[in-house]
């Protein structure tokens, strides 16, 4: 079994806009066990038990790529009401558009097109640096967005401790304790 580096990405998949055919190409991505570990200590939670994602990678206006697909993980949370650990699935929908930088754009492009126009509801797309798109770096992201900030086991509620009975005052009862009696 490979140890992954700190400096590496805890998944990481190339892709090559020269690699993708103009039909497109259908990528099945699964995470080993070793990258399944890398990504569970990059979000900080106990376990990702298997990750998996099916992609279709398709040519964007002649230098981009688009990817399309669906990321499914098995992982293990920390319940945050009550601190067990618990079981999850997540299903999250993956739609990205990559194009080159403006300035690694052909310059025949540059000077003769107009911009693409990009409608205010539209995210621009994400740059394809050096011809290439990392598929494993945008499954981790993806998992890493999907993720619970806040992930609660199922049925599980949060009770405050039960103290010795002392009423817990605000901090505003104990300043007006301070203030003369006769002061508005």
């Amino acid at each position: 079994m490979t140890a992954i580096s700190k400096s590496q990405p805890p998944l990481s998949r190339r892709l090559a806009f020269a690699d993708t055919p103009p039909e497109g190409l259908d990528i099945d991505v699964s995470a080993t066990p070793a990258e399944c570990a890398a990504l569970a200590s990059h979000n900080a939670i106990p376990a990702v038990h298997a990750l998996r994602a099916e992609l279709r990678a398709q040519r964007w206006r002649g230098d981009g790529l688009k990817i399309d697909g669906e990321l499914r993980a098995s992982v293990r949370q920390t319940c945050v009401a009550t601190l067990e650990e618990f079981d999850s699935e997540i299903v999250e929908p993956i739609h990205m558009r990559f194009a080159p930088p403006a300035e690694e754009a052909p310059r025949s492009r540059r000077r003769h097109e107009e911009p693409a126009e990009i409608a205010m509801d539209d995210d621009p797309p994400d740059p394809l640096i050096g011809g290439a798109v990392d598929l494993g770096a945008l499954i981790s992201e993806f998992l890493t967005l999907a993720l619970d900030p806040y992930p609660r086991k199922a049925g599980a509620h949060f009770s405050e401790p039960s103290g010795d009975g002392a009423q817990i005052l605000s901090p505003f009862t104990a300043l007006r304790r301070l203030k003369p009696s006769g002061e508005p």
